[in-house]
């Protein structure tokens, strides 16, 4: 451990104004989209994540294979305990 006068890793360059307003026009134009059902959209989400899953699988990769189960197995649960699904 060296004692001597402490460097600042970190190089934040805040980011100018215009970046701000942007990303703020692109959440609020989403807005006006009509809502969904939640059941439609757990059973959308569902499908989802089992296609990211199976893909990740595939290629080898069975720690985010298991990520992706989790999330589809959450919105699973979240359709079945849904009581408005048939």
């Amino acid at each position: 451990m060296q004692n001597g006068p402490r460097t600042n890793m970190r190089t934040h360059q805040p980011r100018p104004a215009a970046s701000f307003a942007n990303r703020s026009r692109r959440w609020t134009s989403n807005a006006a989209l009509p809502e969904q059902k939640g059941s439609q959209n757990a059973q959308r989400n569902y499908e989802r994540y089992l296609a990211l899953a199976q893909a990740e699988a595939q290629t080898g990769n069975l720690i985010g294979a298991e990520n992706y189960y989790q999330h589809a197995e959450h919105y699973y649960r979240s359709m079945s305990s849904d009581p408005g699904t048939t």
